[in-house]
């Protein structure tokens, strides 16, 4: 195994001290901690049971685990209650959540529901869905090139009619943040809600959702050193309240009848059926892990990672970074472009070189398509990668074109 830079979190990451690859796909889900690997497992061989469905003693502690893993959530994103974590599997089904329980319950003709350019997938799908479904209509908050969102975007896109804003925090493209504050400051005035999707900030910034005052956020625990399978929506208490239930089924009851049935208060009525408990205390040990790291030196060595990367590809001809100049404004994020050379035959190389990389359109094709390009390479740092790794990156996108044949 090559001798790689120093890094006081490297030893903690299993499947990194195992293998030689340089991880830069942390954007589509980041590697885990022996803690989180370790939490689960501890779950299972000490905690194993159906939670909130038995009254003896392994039960009862797997409803402790699942619960203070909960409380650990409302902490680490600074919510007001527990009642207002909602567990799920991931970003995409709190977003759904949000969009069959808020959507098509407030929503009707003539509203409109706005949503970024540059959101992924996730968090447009399912507004297409509600705008069918309910007569709402769905009007786009433009952005310029390089990401960036000015007042004028902002006054073009907001209207007297606008009921929900659903925006991304940070671009799982172009790593840009969005101007929240300013975005719910405006949905305020008109009365609209707003639902942020946090998949890309949560795990390299602070969040305080009381701060940033949205209505609902989404996140999940995969990108942010936790599980698969688990994910949060954050949602104030007075509106999942008074929304309908996404899933019904087992332990999201209070009662049933012949008839029907009454819902368990928030947030059991949003959890339908067994739950995973194990994800949700890997989450726990997650983000326990980098709350001991630190948010300030999370970010302060991401920049440094990144601004290595960044200059480095500029210096490289033919090699074309999408979005801003500036390299704390991409948030880990690198994505470009190789003029004669196809993304995928950029990961391709690049994997023989064992790096990973992100090549395609990202699960964002209407911000590429506003771009002009149809695919792009991305990739995406964490505190954990190393300037060794960033120095085999450059090195490795150097040597591409001339490995297909053309020149430098």
């Amino acid at each position: 195994m090559k001798q790689r830079t120093e890094n006081p979190h490297r030893k903690d990451f299993p499947l990194l001290a195992a293998n030689d690859v340089a991880y830069l796909d942390n954007a589509a889900t980041s590697q885990r901690p022996a803690c989180v690997l370790e939490a689960e497992r501890e779950l299972y061989e000490k905690h194993n049971a159906n939670p909130m469905r038995g009254l003896y003693a392994l039960s009862v502690e797997a409803t402790e685990c699942y619960e203070k893993a909960r409380e650990t959530v409302r902490r680490f994103i600074h919510a007001a209650s527990a009642k207002e974590i909602v567990f799920t599997r991931n970003t995409t089904e709190s977003v759904n959540l949000v969009a069959y329980s808020y959507g098509f319950s407030k929503l009707k003709p003539g509203d409109e529901i706005l949503v970024g350019i540059m959101e992924h997938h996730s968090n447009l799908l399912p507004w297409q869905m509600v705008a069918r479904q309910t007569g709402a209509s769905l009007k786009f908050l433009e952005c310029d090139p390089d990401g960036s969102v000015t007042e004028d975007h902002l006054q073009q896109a907001f209207s007297e009619r606008t009921r929900l804003v659903a925006i991304t925090h940070v671009s799982n493209v172009l790593g840009r943040e969005n101007p929240i504050s300013r975005i719910v400051a405006m949905a305020r005035e008109r009365g609209a809600v707003v639902v942020l999707d946090a998949a890309q900030s949560a795990p390299h910034k602070r969040i305080d959702v009381q701060a940033l005052d949205v209505d609902f956020l989404a996140f999940s625990g995969h990108k942010l050193l936790g599980p698969m399978g688990i994910g949060v929506l954050y949602g104030k208490k007075e509106l999942l309240e008074e929304m309908p239930p996404f899933l019904t089924g087992g332990e999201m009851i209070d009662s049933v009848t012949r008839e029907g049935a009454v819902w368990a208060a928030v947030p059991h009525k949003f959890e339908a059926g067994t739950v995973n408990v194990a994800g949700a205390w890997g989450l726990q040990a997650a983000m326990g892990y980098l709350e001991s790291v630190g948010f300030q030196e999370i970010e302060r060595r991401e920049l440094l990672l990144t601004s290595m990367a960044l200059e480095g590809l500029k210096r490289i001809p033919h090699v074309h970074v999408i979005g801003s100049e500036k390299p704390e404004e991409h948030s880990g994020i690198l994505t470009f472009t190789i003029e004669g050379v196809h993304p995928h035959d950029v990961s391709a190389i690049l994997d023989a070189d064992g790096i990973a990389v992100r090549a395609g359109h990202h699960c964002a094709q209407p911000l590429l398509q506003y771009l002009g390009i149809s695919s792009a390479t991305r990739a995406s740092i964490s505190f954990y990668n190393t300037e060794e790794e960033i120095g085999r990156f450059l090195r490795s996108i150097e040597g591409i074109r001339g490995k297909m044949g053309y020149g430098r």
